[in-house]
Order: structure tokens, then sequence, then C-alpha cells
């Protein structure tokens, strides 16, 4: 049972000592290393329960990501959540967005409801378990991002969506990915690493042919827009910029690169530089970590201010 998952986790967390949760490591260094001392858990796993007629999946934190959407593929559906390998939990605390997010959505709007074990030990449930959920605060948009170090996330609601009848990936050299997002309605991705721009097109078979029709517009290099079996692979670390940034971006700066045109996310393979914090945010996220965790004892050494330059 869920519950019972979710109480035995509670005790192994306790009320006290330095404390985090160990996933599949693939952000593992995202916002700084836990402290020296700090006790390593593992978050439960397994679906609890999916809902396609409601367009929901309950899910324990520990899942892997892959095994969830295979689970949700069988029923024709899929989350906002990354396919970059890690648990659920793990993807939700890090915040990181699909790189197909212009499709798929934000991760931080398809949580709706999380179960999380407080610094005290106990189980608290913020959300609700429906898509139209509006009662009390809203903890869920507070922890996706969080690292952590409010509350050790045990289990959630997430809204799932319809994976397309037809999706396809196309890419051209030369081709600018600002025109390409002008032309295209409602691509999943436009991606572009400087040189190469992608596009995945997704939705009913007259749609995607249309799109790819309206994509002759954009001058291009080469043998023009041909058909690929997947996006770039993405460098490992991830920048957080405006969308009106990615016209003017410093190679020097970011080495290799793919940006998510739209969006204003870079994937570099250098990472980016630490950022003052203005003092007014210094202090609300003071307050807010001092008011979850007053003795600093959820995932200590990790710091939210270092998650994105």
């Amino acid at each position: 049972m869920a519950d019972d998952a979710l109480e035995a986790f509670a005790a192994e967390v306790g009320a006290s000592g330095p404390v985090a949760v160990e996933g599949a490591r693939t952000r593992w260094s995202t916002g700084g290393q836990p402290a020296p001392g700090t006790r390593l858990l593992r978050a439960p796993e397994g679906i609890v329960e999916h809902r396609p007629e409601e367009m929901t999946v309950r899910v324990l934190a520990g899942t892997s990501v892959d095994e969830l959407h295979r689970e949700l593929g069988a029923a024709g559906q899929r989350t906002a959540l990354p396919r970059r390998g890690g648990t659920v939990g793990g993807a939700l605390a890090v915040g990181e967005n699909d790189m197909c997010a212009l499709g798929r959505g934000r991760v931080r709007d398809a949580l709706l409801q999380v179960r999380y074990i407080s610094a005290e030990g106990a189980v608290v449930t913020g959300g609700g378990p429906t898509v139209k959920n509006v009662t009390g605060y809203d903890l869920c948009r507070l922890f996706v991002g969080s690292l952590g170090t409010l509350g050790l996330i045990g289990e959630v609601i997430l809204r799932t969506n319809p994976v397309p009848p037809v999706s396809r990936w196309l890419r051209a050299e030369g081709a600018d990915p600002f025109a390409v997002l002008d032309v295209a309605f409602r691509p999943s991705a436009v991606l572009f690493d400087g040189a190469t721009t992608w596009v995945h097109l997704e939705g009913h078979a007259a749609d995607v042919e249309a799109e790819r029709r309206a994509l002759r517009g954009v001058p291009v290099g080469g043998d023009g827009w041909t058909e690929c079996e997947d996006g770039p692979v993405l460098p490992p670390h991830r920048w957080s910029l405006r969308p009106c940034e990615l016209r003017h971006l410093d190679g020097a700066a970011l080495g290799a690169y793919v940006a998510s045109v739209g969006v204003g996310t870079v994937f570099a393979s250098h990472a980016p530089p630490p950022r003052p914090q203005a003092p007014a945010l210094r202090a609300l996220a003071e307050r807010v970590k001092h008011a979850f965790d007053p003795g600093g004892r959820l995932n200590p050494g990790r710091h939210v201010a270092l998650l994105v330059p």
C-alpha cells in the first residue's frame, strides 16, 4: 500500500540529523553536494494509480521516469517530466523541463499534488488530486526546483497528456530557428546548436504534413529539411536565460550547446557561473527555508540559488 510505504519512509527520515534522498544521481551535483555526514535514503517506488479518463497518475517518488512513461505509453499518455533518466522525485526536485517543453508543457504545471516528509518526520500533503485544484497554498509549485531542501518528496499526482498519433523530428543546416518558430504552429521543440536546427512536429498526420510544408518557407542550406530519428544529444549543464537572449549566445562561455528556442533553456558543456542573488530574494528564500526546515537538516549543502545562473 502506498500509505504504508510513505509511513515507512517517514520513519526512516525521522526527526533529527541531516538527511537527503538519493535517486539515480543523474543530477547529483545540481545546487551543490550534500554536506559530509548526511544520511542518504531511497524514496519508495511504484505506480499507485493511473486514471486515463482523468488524465492523472499517482506515483511514488522513487519510481524511474522511464518506467512511468512505459506504463503511461501503454495507455497512450505521457507526462512533462524530462526523458533524461532519473526518478520522478528527482526530476521534480531539480525542476528541469523536457527539451520538448513547447509541446509537453512545464514540469511545474504538471504537479497537481505532493506528499512529502517534513523536517519533523511527518507526512504532509499539498495540492489536490484533480486538474482543477484551487484550494490551499500552492505547495506544488514551491516544491518543483526546491532540491529537496523544503521536504523530501514521497508521492505525487501528475497531470498526463495524450501521446500524439504522429511524431516527426526534422533537422536542417543553416536554418534560422527564430524564423522556424514564426512559421510553425505550436511545434513541440525548436532546438539550435549554432549551426543545425531541429524541429519536433507532433499531431495528426494532416497537421504534421502541413507544418512540414510551412517549413519550406525558411531558407536552409545543404540538403534542406531531413527527417531524423530523434533530437540532438543534450550537453550536461543547464543555463536558464530569457528567450530573447538566445539570439546572442556566447559560444565561448557555453562551450558546445543546444538552445531551446522559445523557452530560454540552454544545455551546455560548460557549467554556468554563480550569479549573485538579490538581497531581497535571498532573504525571502531564507525565510521560506526556515519555515519548512528550521534546523537545516534536509539536504544540507544544497542551495536553490545555485540551481540556475
